[in-house]
C-alpha cells in the first residue's frame, strides 16, 4: 500500500484535481487547507482540516496526526506581508533563521518545505501523481502557431525566463513583438484581462507561462486549464504557449477541446535559452 499523502492546498482546481485521483487510485490522503485560499465547497467529500501559512509548525503537527508520510504541495498562494503572516512560534523561529530572504516571492515557500524535510516528511512533485499532466512539447491540440504566433512565443519566453529569475511572476502576454503584460502579485487570470485592455489592431497576443529557472519543482509550479483558456479567449489572444516539462495541464482533454472550440491554440515549447541555437 502507498504511504498516506497529505495535500497542502492552496487556491485554484489542482488540490481537487490531485484528491479526485488519490480516490481513484484508492491511495490514502486528506487535505491541508490553507486559510484564506483553499475552495471550502471543492473539498466536500473530501478527507480535510484547516490551518494557516504562518502556522507551519501546527500544519505539521497535523500532517503527522493523520499519520501521512509524503505531502505534496499544490494551488496558488499569494505571499503574505509579515504583518498578515500571524506566525506561529515554530515559523518565528523559521523566519529568524532565514531573514528577509523568507518574505520573497518564492522565498518563504521555499524555506517551508526545506523545515517539512528537516521533519522527516518528503515532499514530493505534484507530476509524481498526475503522471500526464505535464503539457509536452509541440501543439496539444487541433490549431499550432504560425510564423508571427512563434516570433512572440520567442519573445515571451525571453521576458518570462529573465522575470523568473528576478523571483517575480511567470507569465507575460505578448503581441507583434510588444510585451503587453508580465505577470505580478494579481495572478495570471487578471495579467490576462489587463493585457485583454491593452490589445492592438491585428494578430491578437500569445500567453507565454514557464517555470522560474531557479525554481523547485516540487511547488508552485506553473499550472494551466479551463479558466486560463478562457481568459485568454475573452482577452483576444490567440493562443497560449507554455514550456514543455515545466507547466501543468488541469483536466487535460476538457481544456484543449476549450480552446480549439474558441480557435486558440495551447502549444508546449522549449524555453530560449535552452534551445540549440542559443547554446551554440
Amino acid at each position: 500500500m502507498q504511504d498516506k499523502l497529505a495535500i497542502v492546498a492552496g487556491g485554484g482546481s489542482l488540490p481537487l484535481v490531485l484528491a479526485e485521483a488519490c480516490r481513484t487510485c484508492e491511495r490514502p490522503y486528506f487535505v491541508l487547507a490553507l486559510k484564506g485560499f483553499a475552495d471550502a465547497d471543492s473539498l466536500r467529500g473530501h478527507p480535510h482540516r484547516w490551518g494557516r501559512i504562518g502556522a507551519v509548525g501546527r500544519v505539521i503537527a497535523a500532517i503527522r496526526e493523520e499519520e501521512a508520510a509524503e505531502v505534496v504541495f499544490a494551488g496558488h498562494v499569494r505571499r503574505p506581508s509579515f504583518a498578515s503572516l500571524r506566525p506561529d512560534l515554530f515559523t518565528v523561529r523559521l523566519l529568524a533563521r532565514t531573514g528577509a530572504r523568507a518574505l520573497g516571492d518564492d522565498g518563504l515557500m521555499r524555506h517551508i518545505v526545506r523545515a517539512f524535510e528537516a521533519e522527516g516528511l518528503r515532499v514530493v512533485e505534484v507530476s509524481s501523481i498526475l503522471g500526464n499532466a505535464l503539457v509536452t512539447p509541440g501543439p496539444l491540440g487541433l490549431l499550432a502557431p504560425d510564423k508571427t504566433a512563434l516570433e512572440d512565443i520567442r519573445r515571451g519566453m525571453e521576458v518570462a525566463e529573465a522575470l523568473g529569475r528576478a523571483d517575480a511572476g511567470q507569465a507575460v502576454v505578448v503581441q507583434q513583438g510588444i510585451v503587453l503584460a508580465i505577470e505580478a502579485a494579481e495572478g495570471t487570470d487578471r495579467m490576462i484581462a489587463r493585457a485583454g485592455c491593452l490589445r492592438r489592431e491585428g494578430p491578437g497576443g500569445v500567453l507565454v507561462k514557464m517555470a522560474k529557472p531557479q525554481q523547485d519543482r516540487r511547488m508552485d509550479l506553473p499550472v494551466i486549464g479551463q479558466a486560463t483558456v478562457d481568459a485568454a479567449a475573452a482577452a483576444g489572444l490567440r493562443g497560449i504557449a507554455v514550456e514543455a516539462g515545466g507547466v501543468l495541464v488541469v483536466d487535460r482533454e476538457a481544456a484543449v477541446r476549450l480552446a480549439d472550440e474558441s480557435g486558440l491554440f495551447i502549444t508546449g515549447t522549449e524555453p530560449v535559452s535552452r534551445t540549440p541555437c542559443q547554446q551554440a
